[in-house]
Formats: structure tokens, C-alpha cells, sequence
């Protein structure tokens, strides 16, 4: 599945980044016009192997937030305008650069940060670690998120084991169709 994912990734991402670049650049504004920074958030995280990359999101946050993950920030450090860009998953959009770039996939496992030691072991234990990250997966239509680092690992290896083209279609579905 390898080939034909990376080219389904690539020309997909390409085709979504075409199609929303008018609903990124309102976004973008929002952002600009309602709190000081930039509007797009770019953060370490933990790619495939280990590697560390850099993933692009779009800001929901106050500046001078700490670098945590999402589960373990403060609630009133997300924007407002930062809340319905996290409600419609707008705030990943930046991440289909990274796909572009090869640094990402679209379905694959959350990256998390260095930080989060617990999951990346366990990721590792699991050979979850091997796979591109993604920016939705299995766990996240699961309701799953890091603040479980074992379920989350456990599946993000049930995906890697059942993994095909049409899994990934159900995940993105799923991802955009969630309530």
C-alpha cells in the first residue's frame, strides 16, 4: 500500500489544499484580527522512526501558551475564534503542507510531542512508530485522544495492522462526518 498511499496523499492533499485556501486565508484573518502572533502555529513533533519535524497548524491559542499538549492546556487559553476553528478541525488544515512535504500522511497516527515519552515508547513497542503520522487516524474518529497514551498506542497498531485504501477513506469520512 505504500506507493499508492503516498500518491493518494499527494494528489489528495493538493486537491484540499486548492479547495480550501479560500476558507484558510478567512481563517488566517480571524486570527490576525482577534488576538496579537502569527496566525499559523508551528510546533515539534514526533514523526516516523523518531524523527522530529515540524507541523503546521493554525493558531487557536493565546500567545505564550505553553507547549503542552491539547488535553493538558488550560481551557481558557484557547481563542475564541480558536474554538470554532477546533470544532470544524479547521485548525489542521496547515497540515496538509506537511502531507506535501512527505513529513506527513492524511490518515496515520496523531504526532505527538517529545514530551509525551509514555506513548512514543509504547508507539515504538507496537511498530506504530514506523508509519508517517497523519492528521486524523483511527483513535481520533474513536473519540481517543493522548491523554490515554496506551489506548491511543494499542490503536494506532490496530490501525497499522488493518491498514488499506479503503480503511483510509472510512477514517477521513469519518473524521469530516463525526458529531
Amino acid at each position: 500500500m505504500g506507493a499508492a498511499k503516498q500518491t493518494f496523499d499527494l494528489v489528495l492533499a493538493a486537491l484540499l489544499l486548492l479547495i480550501t485556501s479560500p476558507v484558510l486565508l478567512v481563517a488566517i484573518l480571524a486570527i490576525r484580527l482577534s488576538s496579537p502572533g502569527p496566525a499559523i502555529f508551528s510546533q515539534t513533533r514526533v514523526g516516523r522512526n523518531g524523527g522530529l519535524f515540524r507541523c503546521h497548524k493554525l493558531r487557536t491559542m493565546y500567545l505564550g501558551t505553553p507547549s503542552l499538549p491539547s488535553h493538558e492546556a488550560p481551557a481558557n487559553s484557547v481563542t475564541v475564534v480558536g474554538k470554532v476553528l477546533r470544532r470544524f478541525k479547521l485548525d489542521e488544515l496547515p497540515q496538509l503542507w506537511n502531507v506535501l512535504k512527505g513529513e506527513m500522511s492524511l490518515v496515520g497516527p496523531r504526532p505527538c510531542l517529545p514530551t509525551q515519552t509514555e506513548l512514543i515508547e509504547r508507539r515504538k513497542q507496537l511498530g506504530v512508530s514506523s508509519m508517517l503520522p497523519g492528521i486524523t487516524g483511527l483513535a481520533q474518529i474513536r473519540g481517543i485522544d493522548m491523554s490515554a497514551p496506551m489506548l491511543c498506542a494499542e490503536t494506532d497498531a490496530a490501525y497499522l495492522e488493518a491498514a488499506s485504501f479503503g480503511l483510509d477513506v472510512r477514517i477521513l469520512l469519518g473524521t469530516i462526518y463525526r458529531t
